[in-house]
């Protein structure tokens, strides 16, 4: 398996590891700092590191499948198209430096804090989601419309009142006690560990608590200039919230 660091501090930008495996589906680490495309989030790009000082471009991040397709808890570093030559020089137990492009990562981290600022101006199940370093949208299933103006106002209060983040972790039995803590109705937290990670946002009276495997900030402020950019209906029990940068 992958020690997936981002897991438990998502300021990480580089650790010291070693390879695993290199095969057609790209480089697999004994312990990373990327996080793998998943929970609607994109995966993250960097480079990893070789002993003589080369760099190997890594232009996306996922998780691994087994023979039946299914995720396994190893993640794959997938290189740009361009570097087969420094793929083929990687071998199990070389030691490599996996760095993170940490400006797209912050990126990614401040979207999806600001994602469960909307879920709690919002109160209503998600039926879709996207994370990408440029934008970000959540659909949420529902009938009656919503305000841009007032999303916007609301945002713009829950960023400027520095609410902290906290990462904690629930047992599957409190989840499974508690199902309207997932407000997402296409994905679902990871089981099998016992544990499911959880996000909480504010203190001591949490404005926003949810299992979620991503990164995020730390404080709501770090967030910054996020603005909705539009509102679509994109079904009759579907209306779509898509987050920008501010100009």
């Amino acid at each position: 398996m992958t020690d997936d660091l981002f897991r438990s501090d998502a300021y990480l930008r580089a650790c010291e590891a070693r390879v695993l495996r290199v095969d057609e589906a790209g480089v697999v680490l004994d312990r990373t700092v990327f996080y793998p495309l998943g929970g609607g989030q994109a995966g993250d790009s960097g480079e990893l590191v070789l002993p003589d000082g080369r760099s190997l471009a890594i232009a996306d991040t996922r998780k691994a499948k087994d023979a039946e397709g299914r995720p396994t808890t190893e993640i794959v570093h997938v290189p740009a198209p361009d570097q087969a030559e420094l793929l083929v020089a990687l071998k199990a137990g070389d030691p490599v430096t996996a760095r993170i492009d940490w400006d797209r990562r912050h990126r990614l981290m401040r979207f999806h804090t600001a994602t469960h600022l909307l879920c709690h101006l919002v109160p209503q199940p998600v039926d879709g989601c996207s994370i990408t370093p440029d934008y970000a949208r959540l659909d949420f299933h529902m009938t009656e419309p919503l305000d841009k103006e007032a999303l916007n106002a609301g945002l713009a209060r829950l960023v400027a009142a520095s609410h902290p983040l906290a990462v904690g972790a629930i047992t599957d039995e409190e989840l499974d006690a508690n199902p309207a803590l997932v407000k997402s109705m296409s994905v679902q937290p990871p089981r099998g560990t016992g544990t499911v990670r959880t996000i909480r946002i504010g203190e001591p009276e949490a404005i926003d608590f949810q299992p979620c495997g991503g990164t995020h900030v730390a404080n709501t402020r770090e967030i910054g200039g996020v603005i909705v950019t539009k509102i679509e209906k994109k079904s009759a029990m579907t209306r779509r919230v898509v987050l920008g940068w501010a100009a």
